[in-house]
């Protein structure tokens, strides 16, 4: 027979440790990026939700993202929004080319500003070569666009070759992006990523595969990444201390002689002298039919390389789904951010309630108050 007050020691005993390694949990603690405070180290990371008109969010946008951030959501980062019309993924993704789009993304961003804690961000991007598409298959040019790319290479058998860049349209997308950024602003978002990842239209310059060009973006490392660095500068060139710029990268591309991951601690060295805050590092994208091993944190050890090697912050991300996980990639200083996606998805309060383990102070709507304890 089981001694009851040995039992009941034990369970205090353990309960206590438990408690004691989460009661100061990293993931519940602020962080600073210039000037701005992220109440925690939760970020929604940004997904498409292929539901806009014309580029515009809608009230599905409002509800989508005030529900996380009334989640106690440190950080929420809007989904891939084109800088131009042909920029998006789909038909149905967010833009902000227009003023009607701008005062649609102010009218949630206001929302969450005034009645939560979290900060909100935009993921700006074009999808080059992957645009024009519906559920991953590319659509017909009389229902969608001519693609555009660094060079006539498609993504996919059977795709349209995509219009090959000039080097005047490329310095005017880099003018798309600044416009984007001011009008990003001007919606009230606190921070701005770049998307240079996943196969879309930056990634596409980046990676030896997809970039076959001999001007001055084509061949060398260094030609490679001059558009995203034209674009970091032209950003940078708007934002001030209190409003930090992340990019995100694949950190590899899971290809023979592709973009990998020491081609991306390169570029992060490059970037942290470039006045970029963070480095999203996440994977693929850019290789059809590219083989990935997937499991919990699978990309975690990209985001750990990197910021191992070149001091830059990170955010980590892929199939994070527990508070015990997202405070042990922090502990062993493997990133300094966890971005969620489909966990989030499926629950908005994913951060309030992994805070309820190990007591750590998350913000709680105060109409919901009784529902703490």
């Amino acid at each position: 027979m089981i001694d009851k007050s040995i039992f009941a020691v034990s369970v205090f005993v353990n309960l206590s440790l438990y408690q004691s390694k989460y009661i100061f949990m990293i993931l519940y603690t602020p962080l600073k990026f210039r000037n701005l405070e992220l109440k925690n180290r939760w970020v929604m990371s940004p997904m498409c939700m292929y539901s806009a008109e014309n580029g515009v969010a809608n009230d599905f946008h409002f509800v989508h993202y005030a529900s996380r951030a009334q989640g106690g959501t440190g950080l929420l980062l809007v989904e891939a929004t084109g800088v131009v019309p042909e920029g998006r993924i789909t038909n149905q993704c967010t833009g902000l080319w227009n003023d009607d789009q701008t005062q649609a993304f102010k009218r949630i961003v206001d929302f969450i500003h005034q009645n939560s804690e979290s900060k909100i961000g935009i993921q700006l991007g074009h999808a080059g070569r992957k645009a024009s598409t519906w559920n991953g298959q590319q659509i017909p040019l009389d229902e969608g666009w001519e693609t555009v790319a660094p060079s006539k290479i498609p993504y996919a058998e059977g795709e349209r070759i995509p219009h090959e860049l000039s080097v005047s349209e490329i310095k005017h997308l880099v003018w798309d992006f600044k416009e984007a950024t001011r009008r990003s602003l001007e919606a009230g978002f606190d921070l701005i990523e770049i998307h240079a990842a996943h196969g879309y239209l930056i990634h596409q310059f980046m990676s030896p595969l997809s970039n076959v060009r001999a001007d001055e973006y084509g061949g060398s490392f260094e030609n490679r990444i001059r558009f995203l660095l034209e674009i970091v500068d032209a950003a940078n060139e708007l934002l001030d201390e209190n409003h930090p710029l992340f990019v995100r990268i694949s950190g590899t591309e899971y290809a023979e002689n592709g973009w990998d991951i020491e081609e991306s601690v390169q570029l992060a060295e490059v970037l942290k002298n470039k006045n970029v805050d963070l480095i999203d590092v996440s994977s693929g994208g850019n290789i059809h039919g590219a083989k990935i091993t997937l499991f919990d944190g699978y990309q975690v050890p990209l985001a750990a390389q990197i910021k191992k090697e070149t001091g830059i912050k990170t955010g980590a991300v892929g199939l994070i789904k527990t508070a015990a996980l997202a405070e042990e990639i922090l502990q062993k200083e493997e990133a300094d951010l966890i971005f969620v996606a489909r966990e989030i998805l499926r629950n908005p309060y994913l951060a309030i309630q992994g805070s309820f383990g190990g007591k750590a102070e998350c913000d709680f709507p105060p109409q919901y108050a009784r529902a703490r304890i």
